[in-house]
């Protein structure tokens, strides 16, 4: 059966082992409950699990987590993640961006770069909380700062613009 574009399922790779997919009903219907600060407990068949963030770059869907002390290296992709590559639009696409935008809601805790600084692809820029989470946003390109449209402290929403490249 085709999977529609539309149909909010999430590819899921945990490390080179596990490939599967998550519609929006399944994640919905976990047993998992916020323990602390990117830390959960998931009852799962019966069996409990405690886990844990360790790393984040939610720009790239990227994810280090722990799974009762075993971790593990996963990626996430949305429906519109998979439909991009398979158009083929993927490659080099970054390269051609001019700004950042915020990518959910959240307070600005550190900016970690100033204006008129150069910078490299997966450079930090800046620290964004967004649900109790600390998120790193990187540098999409090689690039100058032109200007940084936050300061530190700020509660910023969804697409409100961060930084701008030259």
């Amino acid at each position: 059966m085709e999977t529609s574009f539309m149909d909010n399922s999430y590819s899921v790779k945990v490390g080179d082992d596990f490939d599967f997919k998550l519609s929006k009903d399944s994640i919905s219907s976990l047993d998992l409950i916020k323990t602390g600060d990117g830390t959960f407990h998931l009852l799962k068949d019966g069996k409990s699990y405690h886990v844990k963030i360790l790393d984040s770059d939610f720009n790239k869907g990227i994810y280090t987590i722990s799974i009762d002390g075993s971790e593990h290296q996963t990626s996430i992709q949305t429906p519109l993640d998979e439909l991009i590559e398979k158009m083929g639009f993927a490659t080099n696409g970054s390269k051609n961006i001019d700004s950042i935008a915020a990518p959910m809601p959240g307070l600005i805790l550190d900016i970690l770069v100033e204006e008129g600084q150069e910078v490299n692809e997966e450079d930090q820029l800046v620290i964004l909380e967004a649900m109790k989470m600390e998120n790193i946003i990187t540098s999409p390109r090689n690039g100058v700062i032109k200007k940084i449209g936050v300061s530190q402290g700020d509660a910023v929403d969804k697409k409100q613009l961060l930084i701008e490249f030259q």
